[in-house]
C-alpha cells in the first residue's frame, strides 16, 4: 500500500496570532511556524502503518513557500520516505489546494490519501473532501480510528452525537481527527536522517492547473471577548432568565 499524506506549514498552536495594524491581514512574518497539528495526526498514523507492515511507502506533500521544505523534513523525520513541495508565493484557497492534491494523486496513484481534518489557520475544513470529489474517491473524514482488511478500510467516524463506522474501499480519502492517535516524538536522529531523504522541488508555475481565486479578504480584525457569566442556583431561576430572553 501507497500513503500520500499532506503537511501545511501554519503559525505554531502555542502563539498568539495578531492583527496587522492596517487590518489587512494576520500578522505571522516573525511567528514561530510548524507542522499543522491534524497533519501531524495523519503523518503518524501513516507511519504506524508501515511500522505494521501494511504500507510499503509514504510520501508527504506540502504546497506553499521554499520555507515550507523545514515542514517536510520534520515530516520526512516522523517517517515519511520522501517528500514533495509544489512551490509558490500565491495564497491559496481551499478549492485550488485541492486541484493541485488532485494533479499529484494522478501521478502518483496511492491507495490512500490521509490529510489533516483541518488546518488550524483558517480552520476550513473543506480540502479532503473537494479532493474526493475531484478523484472520485470513497472518503471518511474526522476519523478516530483505521482497520485495514485487505482491500477495505474500516473507518470510526468523530460525530457530534457519537460515533460511526464506514467501510471504504481502496482507493479512498480520509481526513484525521486529533482523537486518532499520540503524535511521537521527534529524536536528533531521526532528524538527521531525513536530512539525506529525497525532496522534490516542483513550481506551481509549471504544472497545467489553471487556478483562480473565488474570495477576497475584505478586514481582519480581534474578536471582541465579552464575560458576562451568571451563576442561576435553582430550576425556576433558570426559566425566568429564559423566558425574559424570549428564548422560550
Amino acid at each position: 500500500m501507497k500513503i500520500l499524506v499532506c503537511a501545511k506549514r501554519v503559525v505554531d498552536a502555542n502563539v498568539k496570532v495578531r492583527v496587522k495594524s492596517d487590518n489587512s491581514d494576520v500578522d505571522i512574518e516573525h511567528s514561530k511556524m510548524s507542522l499543522n497539528p491534524f497533519d501531524e495526526n495523519a503523518i503518524e498514523e501513516a507511519s504506524r502503518l508501515k511500522e505494521a507492515g501494511i504500507a510499503t511507502e509514504i510520501i508527504v506533500v506540502s504546497i506553499g513557500s521554499a520555507k515550507c521544505a523545514d515542514t517536510l523534513r520534520t515530516a520526512l523525520a516522523r517517517g515519511c520516505d520522501r517528500a514533495i513541495l509544489v512551490e509558490t508565493d500565491m495564497v491559496l484557497e481551499p478549492l485550488s489546494i485541492a486541484k493541485i492534491l488532485q494533479q499529484i494523486v494522478l501521478r502518483e496513484t496511492p491507495d490512500l490519501v490521509l490529510l489533516g481534518k483541518q488546518a488550524i489557520d483558517d480552520d476550513a475544513n473543506q480540502v479532503g473532501q473537494m479532493l474526493a470529489g475531484m478523484l472520485d474517491y470513497p472518503q471518511s473524514t474526522f476519523i478516530s480510528k483505521i482497520e485495514v482488511i485487505g482491500n477495505v478500510l474500516l473507518t470510526t467516524r468523530e460525530l457530534d452525537n457519537g460515533t460511526e463506522v464506514l467501510e471504504l474501499s481502496m482507493p479512498a480519502v480520509l481526513t484525521a481527527d486529533l482523537y486518532l492517535n499520540e503524535p511521537r516524538f521527534i529524536k536528533l536522529p531521526q532528524l538527521m536522517l531525513a536530512k539525506k531523504k529525497p525532496l522534490e522541488h516542483l513550481m506551481l508555475s509549471d504544472m497545467d492547473i489553471k487556478l483562480r481565486s473565488t474570495t477576497r479578504l475584505l478586514k481582519a480584525f480581534d474578536g471582541e471577548v465579552k464575560k458576562q457569566c451568571k451563576f442561576i442556583n435553582t430550576v425556576p431561576e433558570l426559566f425566568e432568565v429564559l423566558q425574559a430572553k424570549k428564548v422560550i
